[in-house]
């Protein structure tokens, strides 16, 4: 595949005797995958923990704006991930009867911010992360039992006896969802250019329902029951974030009825798709949105789910997880060589002081959407004002989720065309001094 997107990169840091910090990443989610990417572009060395003998992402259609543009033309990956996705023009809110509620257009992003946005099945966009990374940097089957730092290193003890050091401990979460094949003369809309997003509500039941189709022709789908208000993490029939295969195939026992939007005049429901999802591919999770105000300790640094989580609703868990990866390398870039346990952690803090105001941010657009689409007389008026939001006020939201496209400091600026520009990054900033440093050196070296 030829690539347009051409950067400058530095021969990856194969060497443990590096004076740069040492990064140890548990978790190969999109996060740790993400970060593992722009990393192997750096003189960072790191290694890749999976506590799973293999990566599954099992999971269904992950929705990408034009935010993380930048960063995939600097990895060079985005030609290929255009070719993997489908354009995300517009989502359609239907009713339990197929009705319209509302639609949100997509249709002005490229021109807006640069590039329009996509929609990928999660094996697809893992698949396509993990191949930029060599294979002796990924360690699987590597539970954590235990965690140890001090002024000197961080250290981790897994399941097998084996001990790994490091400088950096980076946390990060996972997520998982399910994708499948389908008979595109069942389901119409598959032959279609532009993703085929849907969100169906229940008007008699707890139920919403999501259907994306992928371009490589399969439907992936969901199912959410929102929780009662009195329900507690305690309560026994929601204590588990995770149930199991017994579990998932009871609950779809119980949503096969729901309708699906298929393109064509034959009653398409969520039941036809379980049947021809293979069902080791199907998760029942339980799901909660939170941010905490902790994101670090020492040497430790959180990122993705492990410091915000988002519900599925949103749609934007993956991109924030990815947006943590490249402003957290920038700091560790701009680290000092043999950087003391001080300057790491004032590193750690000028990550999240930068991330927490866009998590808030998406926080609040996750939870409107949410709200949207709940039962009741406030969702009733919420997607009475969705119909009827005048342009001027549409394009206002589309901004304000869409201004913040970090790219990673130390490669070379992808071009941005977008009528709105990026806000200020100020990791960018954070990479001059490392930048001239490196300059000096290489010439005294000739």
């Amino acid at each position: 595949m030829t690539n347009n997107n051409t950067t400058h990169r530095k021969p990856p840091v194969t060497s443990g005797d590096s004076d740069r910090p040492k990064v140890l990443i548990v978790g190969a989610g999109l996060a740790g995958l993400t970060l593992g990417m722009i990393l192997q572009n750096s003189d960072i060395p790191y290694e890749i923990f999976e506590s799973t003998p293999a990566i599954r992402p099992v999971g269904a259609a992950m929705v990408f704006g034009p935010t993380l543009a930048p960063m995939m033309k600097q990895c060079g990956i985005y030609d290929e991930f255009v070719t993997l996705g489908k354009r995300n023009e517009t989502i359609n809110v239907l009713n339990s009867n197929g009705g319209k509620e509302y639609s949100v257009d997509f249709s002005t992003g490229k021109e807006m911010f640069g590039e329009d946005g996509y929609i990928l099945t999660r094996p697809v966009i893992y698949d396509l992360i993990f191949r930029q990374i060599p294979k002796d940097r990924i360690h699987l089957g590597k539970k954590i039992v235990s965690t140890d730092q001090n002024s000197d290193c961080v250290m981790i003890r897994c399941s097998d006896g084996v001990e790994y050091k490091g400088d950096i401990l980076v946390g990060a979460d996972g997520a998982y969802s399910a994708t499948r094949k389908l008979d595109a003369t069942e389901f119409p809309d598959l032959a279609k250019e532009p993703c085929q997003f849907f969100s169906t509500l229940g008007d008699n039941n707890p139920y919403a329902s999501s259907t994306f189709t992928t371009a490589q022709g399969t439907v992936a789908w969901g199912v959410i029951v929102y929780l009662p208000g009195d329900a507690t993490r305690e309560d026994k029939d929601y204590r588990s974030t995770d149930w199991g295969p017994e579990a998932a195939v009871a609950f779809c026992e119980k949503v096969r009825d729901l309708p699906v939007k298929s393109g064509g005049d034959k009653i398409v429901t969520i039941g036809d798709l379980i049947d021809v999802t293979p069902k080791e591919q199907i998760n029942k999770v339980r799901l909660e949105e939170k941010t905490f105000e902790t994101w670090h300790h020492g040497r430790i640094v959180l990122m993705g789910d492990a410091c915000h989580k988002f519900t599925p609703a949103g749609g934007v868990g993956a991109t924030n997880a990815m947006h943590d990866a490249i402003v957290l390398a920038n700091w560790i870039h701009a680290l000092p060589n043999n950087a003391t346990a001080k300057e790491i952690n004032q590193a750690f803090q000028m990550y999240q002081d930068e991330r927490f105001p866009w998590v808030l941010e998406a926080f609040k657009h996750s939870r409107a959407f949410q709200v949207t689409n709940s039962k009741g007389f406030l969702g009733k008026m919420m997607r009475f004002a969705a119909r009827h939001m005048p342009t001027w006020m549409q394009q206002k939201t589309a901004i304000s989720m869409n201004i913040n496209r970090p790219q990673v400091g130390f490669l070379d600026q992808a071009e941005d065309n977008g009528s709105v520009r990026p806000a200020p990054q100020i990791s960018l900033q954070a990479q001059i001094p490392r930048l001239n440093q490196d300059s000096r050196e290489a010439t005294l070296a000739m």
